[in-house]
Order: C-alpha cells, then structure tokens, then sequence
C-alpha cells in the first residue's frame, strides 16, 4: 500500500520538480485532513507551497506578523504531531505556508504576489487557487491548495495536476477541473484524481 501511494505521488508533479516524495505526501495529508475536518465547525481554505522556499519567500509577503518566524527548524518538521496541530489553527488565517523540501515550515499567512499572466483555469476557483497556479509556474514548487468546497487541489508549472475528493463528494458526483485525459484510485476513505502523462 505504502509503494502505491508512493507511485501516486510521483505521479502528481512533473519530473523536473524533483519534490520530496515525503513533505509532498505530510503535506497533502494534513491538507485533506482540513478538507475533511475543518476548524470549530467551519469549512477551511488554505495552501501549502513546498520547495525553492528562497524563491517563494523572495515573491511574496506576511500578511500579519509570521506566528513561526524564530522558532527552531526542529520544532517546525511538518511530520511533527504537535506542529500539524498549530498548522490546523493557522490555517483559519489568510495566506499560504511555505515549506522547504526538507519538511521544514518556514512561513505562514504568505500573500503571493506572482504575476497570473498566462494562467487559465476553470471559471470558479478563486484567488488562493490563482495564487497556487501563479507561484508554480514562477518557481520551482509545487502548491496544494484546500477549497473551502472540501477539496484539495495540488498545482504543478501553472497547472491542476490532481484533485483529491473524500468520498462523500464522489458520491454527489461532484465536478473537476482536470484538463485532459486522467485517472482515479481509491485509497482509504479518499478518492485522488491525477492528470495522466
């Protein structure tokens, strides 16, 4: 089981990326984690922008005053129960987290201010999702953004790559907004649709 969510991962982002297998994977977890629980009752929207964190802090900005800044590397490994649980409240806030490929949380409530020339996506998704296309496309990250529709959408080079949906929203026959030709596993109590090629 553990070799094929490995392979559905590598599957996710492009191989010029080069993310780590394993933040990629905390991270995607704690994302649908959110989709599923979201904070005291409410539906939650959030995005965790992994890898080239130098470049990504260099274009954008706190929108409050970083609740991680100065805080130890070791104390902010995104595989840290205790962390995962201060990311959950945070995410309540507006903006993105940045994470280095090493699993280190750098940032927190991030506004990206990358430039959305040449992004197209399907008419609904809102800013956080612009901001994700925007940043992947100007860096060499890959971004997994929560809808505050209960769905975790995981970008790469400007573009939807996989879509991850709990179950109950297969069950409404909910819609995508893959592109192209894609497939669909089942794993546990999720369903992740992925851009095939």
């Amino acid at each position: 089981m553990e070799d094929e969510q490995k392979d559905a991962l590598a599957a996710i982002c492009t191989k010029e990326r080069q993310i780590n297998l394993e933040t990629l994977r905390h991270a995607i977890t704690l994302a649908v984690e959110l989709a599923r629980e979201g904070r005291e009752g409410r539906k939650v929207g959030t995005m965790f922008i992994i890898s080239d964190a130098p470049e990504v802090l260099q274009r954008s900005k706190c929108l409050i005053l970083d609740p991680l800044w100065h805080h130890p590397a070791e104390r902010k490994r995104i595989e840290d129960e205790n962390l995962r649980a201060t990311l959950k409240e945070l995410a309540k806030l507006d903006g993105a987290f940045v994470i280095s490929d090493e699993g280190v949380v750098l940032s927190a409530a991030r506004y990206i201010s990358a430039s959305s020339e040449g992004i197209d996506l399907p008419l609904g998704l809102g800013s956080r999702h612009m901001a994700a296309a925007s940043i992947t496309r100007q860096t060499r990250t890959v971004a997994v953004v929560v809808s505050e529709s209960s769905i975790v959408r995981v970008f790469d080079d400007g573009e939807i790559v996989s879509e991850i949906i709990p179950e109950l929203w297969l069950l409404r026959r909910h819609g995508l907004h893959l592109k192209g030709p894609h497939a669909a596993c089942t794993e546990k109590e999720t369903a992740v649709v992925s851009k095939e090629g």
